[in-house]
């Protein structure tokens, strides 16, 4: 078996290399279980590891689940197979060197000309094999610098830096349309395959530098930095703008399970009350004795909800996520009923019709509710108090209760009783914490004594809103 075009590996430690890939794997977050390493070792029998793409693809069918785990995959497929220009000769080791280099270009200030010119080329032509070797070789002639305290000596700033490779846009373009002119949809279509080009350069010198970093710091090391966590390991209270569309994504399906776990449910089981005539009269085939017995048709309905959502400052990220959960439950119960506070309560319903983008709803929350009544700061025992006196008739026996913040005071009363009270109203009753449960019950946040009267449960990200779900 011979190891991918310029790997490390040799032929006897292909086995254990796979083995570290699919534990680096594991370890950003993507679930593997026994049975996908034993196909990835399959993987490794069947496809031309000279092919390294079809390596890439052939690994990643049968490691990942879903199509968000690809970045991160990507990257760590980078670090563990490395691109090569050339197979290692007979007695080289090749320990993360780089191969010669592709280009014929005189040293001095004409290189980074000669580079712009044969990048230009390359980007007309689409190839990105050749791409991404140029990328390699690009790396190894501008990229290097002083070493950073951190160690690392190579850089793409400088490589983007030295090749401006925006600045070609505009001879691709004439390059792309030719004859056709500026204008209508050839147009749009070259300007998507100029972005989607100039992308791909651009991953290919981060990676080829990711590369070279861990060959001098370790592949391990670099891995922990360069993957960035899974969007449904993204913490709500520190999501980028980037994150919020995959997390919307992420939360439509988590709210159609949460619909199905909270709808109300019999005592008597999946079957309604018993039909005592219809059981007794089919007893009379038995000798009156009840083998069978039938029962009335259950009624299926969507249940209630009253959500309650802190949206002061402290848990600005999460608050949106739990706005975007309340919009998505909307669609999956008879009723949903949304409140929200910092200091004082106010119902925000209204701002959450079938449609609404809820950026805009968030901004109209801001100027419009009526959530602050002192000084802007959490105040959950009067907000509860508010909530208490204004809405109290929300709560009811067939409605379930769903209270999303941080429980952090301000080290003001916290309104247990309150809480209680409205608890023992609901149906059932759910406070979902973005803080990690050690720090419940430290400095001002009072969530271990919310945790006596209602079921507290941890939900920093998607996954464990996910695990909750299941459970629930």
């Amino acid at each position: 078996m011979t190891a991918p075009s310029g790997s490390t590996v040799g032929h006897g430690g292909l086995a254990g290399h796979l083995d570290a890939f699919v534990r680096a794997v594991r370890e950003a977050g993507i679930p593997v279980g026994i049975s996908q390493a034993v196909d990835a070792a399959e993987i490794l029998t069947v496809v031309d590891l000279l092919d390294r793409e079809q390596l890439r693809h052939g690994l990643a069918a049968v490691l990942l689940q879903r199509a968000a785990q690809r970045d991160a995959y990507d990257v760590l497929f980078d670090l563990w197979w490395p691109l090569g220009d050339r197979p290692a000769a007979e007695g080289e080791d090749g320990a993360g060197e780089p191969g010669e280099s592709t280009l014929d270009v005189p040293d001095g200030e004409a290189l980074a000309e000669d580079m712009r010119a044969e990048l230009l080329r390359l980007l007309e032509d689409g190839d990105p094999e050749a791409l991404r070797r140029f990328a390699r070789d690009a790396v190894d002639l501008l990229g290097r610098g002083q070493p950073a305290p951190s160690g690392q000596s190579y850089f793409s700033y400088r490589v983007m830096r030295a090749l401006s490779p925006d600045t070609l846009v505009a001879q691709l373009l004439a390059g792309l349309l030719g004859d056709a002119g500026r204008g209508g949809l050839a147009e749009q279509v070259a300007r998507q395959t100029v972005r989607d080009r100039l992308a791909a350069f651009r991953g290919a010198v981060e990676a080829e530098v990711r590369r070279r970093t861990a060959a001098e710091k370790g592949r391990d090391r670099v891995a922990k930095n360069a993957v960035r966590p899974l969007v449904d390991q993204v913490d709500f209270l520190r999501a980028q703008s980037a994150d919020l569309a995959e997390l919307r994504r992420a939360v439509a399906p988590l709210a159609r399970r949460l619909a199905v776990r909270l709808s109300a449910r019999r005592r008597l089981g999946r079957e309604g009350r018993l039909d005592f005539r219809k059981t007794v009269r089919a007893s009379l085939g038995t000798g009156g004795v009840p083998v069978v017995t039938h029962h009335r048709p259950r009624k299926v309905h969507k249940p209630e909800l009253v959500v309650l959502c802190d949206v002061s400052g402290s848990v600005a990220g999460f608050s949106h996520f739990t706005l975007m959960l309340t919009q998505a439950l909307r669609e999956h119960f008879t009723g949903v009923r949304a409140f929200a506070f910092v200091d004082s309560t106010d119902e925000v319903t209204r701002f959450f019709r079938p449609g609404v983008d809820v950026a805009d709803a968030i901004v109209r929350i801001g100027r419009e509710a009526q959530v602050v009544a002192f000084d802007g700061h959490s105040d959950y025992g009067n907000a509860f108090d508010v909530f208490a006196d204004r809405w109290a008739s929300a709560i009811g026996p067939k409605t379930s209760l769903l209270v999303l913040g941080d429980g952090r005071t301000n080290y003001r009363q916290p309104g247990v009783p309150v809480l209680a009270g409205l608890v023992s109203k609901a149906r059932s009753a759910h406070w979902l914490n973005p803080e990690p449960h050690r720090l419940w019950g430290s400095g001002d946040s009072a969530a271990d004594r919310y945790g006596e009267v209602i079921d507290m449960v941890e939900c920093r990200n998607a996954a464990q809103l996910a695990d909750f779900v299941t459970t629930l």
